[in-house]
């Protein structure tokens, strides 16, 4: 995985001076780990894959990824949201056997394995933006993109009203503004088609002249799995061989003509 950006929402730098006025600042500094914990299992997993998400933004609620994810099935985008949950839980149950074997590191660690845990079960509850709104969205496919897209839009709703009629019942004791948040977080998700961002292939600008990397693969390699060399500021150009064999040059503009006819599953020699 090559991290090509990560950016702050201006509201993430609020949110951390607020944290740090009123004495919160280790709170959110460990949710700002578990969070970039999440999303780079989420990179890690579609680089396994042969795709490409690198681009993070730290929100004021966590974090954001985007990428390029052209071509991936529904069976390797399942792998790629469950990774997210699987890391923070894992890193909880680390925690856990921590405190077997070192009781006294308890106090210590206790914060970021409970950050950690609520990270996987809440990024497994049904809604938008959740990753489990997106699996539910992958089981719900068979019906049809337009119907599992409406039952997963009513769920992420239904949720919300939920967690918001705990933020009301609260509100007879002492008022939970988190559920609030989180309400309004899922309502506003609900409606915003839980995908992931799609990063389209720019158009290189040759003007003021660009580095060439040359990439060597097989030429069995299938195009969705080299796509993953692509950078936005590199002009790509891949060697193909087949075993020892020099079987030529794929430049980037001819593979990513191929890729816009949606010949993702196709192997690289057949492309020249």
């Amino acid at each position: 995985m090559e991290l090509k950006k990560l950016r702050l929402h201006p509201l993430f730098l609020l949110v951390g001076l607020l944290s740090a006025i009123f004495n919160q600042l280790p709170v959110f500094l460990t949710v700002t780990l578990a969070a970039l914990e999440h999303e780079c299992a989420h990179a890690l997993a579609a680089g396994r894959l042969g795709f490409c998400l690198d681009k993070i933004v730290l929100m004021p609620y966590g974090a954001v990824i985007g990428g390029d994810l052209s071509g991936i099935t529904k069976k390797q985008e399942l792998w790629v949201l469950l990774a997210g949950p699987l890391a923070n839980g894992l890193t909880a149950l680390g925690f856990a056997a921590l405190w077997w074997l070192f009781p006294e590191t308890y106090p210590y660690t206790d914060t970021a394995a409970i950050v950690s845990l609520s990270l996987f079960l809440v990024n497994l509850f049904p809604a938008y933006p959740l990753d489990g709104g997106r699996i539910l969205k992958i089981f719900l496919s068979p019906l049809g993109e337009r119907c599992a897209k409406i039952i997963c839009r009513i769920v992420s709703i239904c949720f919300a009203a939920g967690i918001f009629v705990l933020f009301i019942v609260s509100c007879f004791g002492e008022p939970n503004f988190g559920a609030l948040f989180f309400s309004a977080l899922l309502f506003a998700g609900s409606f915003g088609g839980g995908e992931y961002g799609y990063l389209p292939i720019k158009k290189k600008n040759f003007s003021r002249g660009i580095e060439e990397r040359r990439i060597a693969l097989s030429g069995e390699c299938l195009a969705r799995a080299a796509m993953r060399f692509l950078r936005e500021d590199r002009y790509t150009v891949f060697i193909l061989f087949d075993k020892e064999e020099y079987l030529g040059e794929l430049p980037e503009e001819e593979f990513v003509a191929r890729l816009a006819e949606g010949k993702y599953e196709e192997e690289l020699q057949s492309f020249l």
